[in-house]
């Protein structure tokens, strides 16, 4: 059975978002939100990474609370972007999905630290 590497599976969905970024035509409405997206998605892992080496408890819970508005955040600019560039709507889906567990999954962690 293989070990469930929530750091692994950040770091593979802010890839995953650059690449689908570098898919994505460049013009004045999806500049913007390819940056946005891109700062979002990216932030999710590297937020966690700082949670994984929290110093109190305290400051684990406001790590993974950072994580959970990320993974929010990211979904809106997918959103977006399917929107601004329809031809791309069924990749974006997809990562969209994939932003709506990890939220969920950081929602639970950040409640369950209460």
């Amino acid at each position: 059975m293989k070990k469930f590497d929530l750091e692994e599976r950040t770091a593979k969905f802010g890839e995953d978002v650059i690449e689908f970024a570098r898919s994505l035509p460049r013009n004045e409405i999806t500049r913007t939100l390819i940056t946005q997206l891109i700062k979002s998605a990216t932030s999710i892992g590297a937020n966690y990474c700082e949670a994984d080496d929290a110093e109190s408890k305290k400051d684990f819970r406001h790590k993974i609370g950072i994580c959970k508005k990320e993974a929010r955040e990211t979904k809106h600019f997918l959103r977006m972007i399917a929107k601004a560039v329809p031809k791309k709507v069924e990749k974006a889906r997809k990562l969209w999905q994939e932003a709506k567990e990890l939220n969920l999954i950081f929602n639970k962690i950040y409640q369950s630290c209460k």
